[in-house]
């Protein structure tokens, strides 16, 4: 059987692929920039909404285990993260170029700043490297979209 520990970065790992296709591809395969571009966004909604969903069951414990932050303040985290992501999708590519890469910042700190004691430090270090490679994606395809 595979450790939740080995799963949990196997399965971060992997969702890094969407992102660094998107990105890299912009630069690789230019014909397919808009499809790229497209897919990217709803990729990157898509893995915004479902990692800050994650706050919502924390904020539920009965412990209060989200310290420093109050349940209240953990789900309100939650709504956020999560509208701002998908209402995102609506705005021009410009603004979406620069809202995403400040919401996947804006999610690593709260797991890493205020959910400090929640989480094991092994996920801290995972959060760090993949909000690093899909922080780098992101602005690679803000980079990409400028020079098109």
């Amino acid at each position: 059987m595979i450790a939740v520990k080995r799963l949990a970065i196997l399965v971060g790992l992997a969702g890094l692929i969407p992102f660094l296709i998107g990105a890299f591809g912009l630069f690789l395969a230019p014909g397919y920039s808009d499809w790229l571009i497209k897919w990217f966004y709803i990729y990157s909604a898509g893995i915004l909404a479902f990692m800050s969903g994650v706050y919502w069951p924390v904020a539920m414990q009965l412990e209060d285990r989200c310290y420093p932050l109050s349940p209240m303040v953990t789900l309100v985290i939650s709504q956020v993260l999560f509208l701002t992501g998908g209402l995102t999708l609506l705005l021009p590519l410009g603004w979406r170029a620069l809202i995403y890469p400040l919401l996947y910042i804006a999610l690593c700190l709260v797991d890493v700043r205020w959910l400090y004691n929640y989480w094991p430090q092994w996920y801290r270090q995972l959060r760090l490297l993949l909000t690093a490679v899909v922080v780098v994606c992101q602005l690679m395809v803000l980079a990409g979209m400028t020079l098109a």
